[in-house]
């Protein structure tokens, strides 16, 4: 039965795209951008920055461990690994696909489609396995009396299938529709077509064009001969790193010119510079992190790390864990259990920063050391479940205290 299941989510066919519906055509469909470039979530990926951004928005988020936590009566919470939805989020979604294949997938399509799609798999009712399905596989249909969703796949020999809100886990970025996330690549279009564009300009100019690094000037005739044997030498005598910096010594009145950059040339890469922070702007990626490093300093680059997590990473975060709770736990569940990624992992390449943080914690009585060797993978030790405080600290509730 589950291979039956597995077959049916394969990415579109052609008789899926013969005739797509006006919401297919704004979610997965292509058209010219005005450079000429034809821009598709696929074309897109050949764009250095649009792959970029993708990669460090997926991977992140694919690293983080994500857990599922139980509410205890104290008002605290304690990880439900006895759940099964801990293991699919935790370590394996599926037979074949770790839970870091299925965030990295799904986080990829998010920022690629506006929308990403998982086939929810019970068995006796409870959780089974998440089977992810391409993006272009899926249409969301809407009841018009109820308002609901229901999703719509297409198999790779055509068939079609159609499946209820709780058995499809549903990803799905900003936009106008409250079912259905807009394209991030289809929004980006113009920009991404002329980033395209200007990379297929600069490929044709090195490629077929003819550039001399400088030219000779000489006011006599130079017959075919001379002219070969004059640019031999020049080459044996300054080309290569051996030879560069050698003095150059000309007779006769000849002189040489090299040819420099033009106002021109320097505009073309004034431009492909810009493409590079008009797209990084659309996905909120910091320019630092996609080797943009001409306005980067060693003072605003750990803000700008912490503007990554916060406002980048993290409503990505809070779409998860959202769409964790209204799909894959019951109602019943929704009281007592939720999602949540670890963060801290962000942070654990500062050793500096990061211990100082646990002494001020555990200084403090926020944490106890035990918890503190537990974040770092280290066994507890005995006393270390005792909580600490400053000695100088008193409550200032109590009478005779300013």
């Amino acid at each position: 039965m589950f291979k039956q299941i597995r077959n049916i989510f394969r990415s579109e066919t052609k008789s899926t795209l013969a005739n797509p519906s006006s919401e297919l055509l704004a979610l997965f469909g292509s058209s010219p951008t005005a450079s000429g470039s034809v821009v598709t979530p696929a074309t897109a990926m050949r764009c250095p920055t649009v792959y970029a951004s993708v990669k460090v928005i997926a991977e992140s988020v694919a690293q983080l461990p994500l857990m599922l936590y139980r509410r205890t009566d104290d008002g605290g919470k304690e990880r439900a690994s006895d759940h099964p939805l801990y293991e699919l989020l935790h370590d394996q979604a599926n037979d074949w696909t770790s839970a870091y294949d299925f965030r990295l997938f799904m986080q990829t399509a998010l920022c690629l489609h506006g929308n990403a799609f998982a086939f929810i798999n019970r068995a006796d009712g409870k959780l089974f396995e998440l089977i992810p399905i391409p993006s272009t596989a899926v249409e969301v249909k809407v009841d018009p009396v109820t308002l609901e969703p229901s999703y719509k796949v297409t198999a790779d020999d055509g068939s079609q299938r159609e499946y209820d809100r709780t058995d499809i886990f549903h990803l799905k970025g900003l936009g106008t529709s409250p079912h259905v996330g807009l394209s991030p690549i289809m929004q980006m279009k113009e920009a991404i077509g002329l980033a395209l564009a200007m990379e297929e300009h600069g490929s044709r100019l090195f490629g077929n064009g003819a550039r001399p690094s400088g030219v000779f000037k000489y006011g006599k005739m130079v017959g075919p001969e001379l002219a070969k044997r004059l640019r031999d030498s020049f080459n044996a005598s300054h080309t290569g790193g051996a030879n560069s910096g050698k003095t150059l010594v000309l007779e006769d009145g000849m002189e040489f010119e090299p040819i420099q950059f033009t106002s021109v040339d320097l505009q073309f890469l004034e431009m492909r510079r810009h493409q590079v922070a008009e797209i990084a702007r659309g996905f909120r990626v910091p320019l630092h992190l996609l080797q943009e490093l001409e306005r980067t300093t060693h003072a605003n680059a750990e803000s700008m790390g912490q503007q990554f997590l916060s406002l980048t990473l993290l409503p990505h975060l809070k779409c998860w864990e959202g769409a964790i709770r209204r799909a894959l736990l019951t109602p019943e569940e929704r009281a007592g259990y939720h999602a949540e990624f670890l963060t801290d992992d962000l942070a654990r390449a500062d050793l500096a920063a990061r211990f100082d943080a646990y002494a001020k914690a555990v200084t403090n009585g926020i944490l106890n050391p035990n918890e503190v060797r537990t974040m770092e993978n280290r066994a507890p030790y005995a006393g270390g479940d005792q909580f600490r405080l400053p000695m100088n600290t008193e409550d200032a509730s109590k009478p005779g205290v300013a």
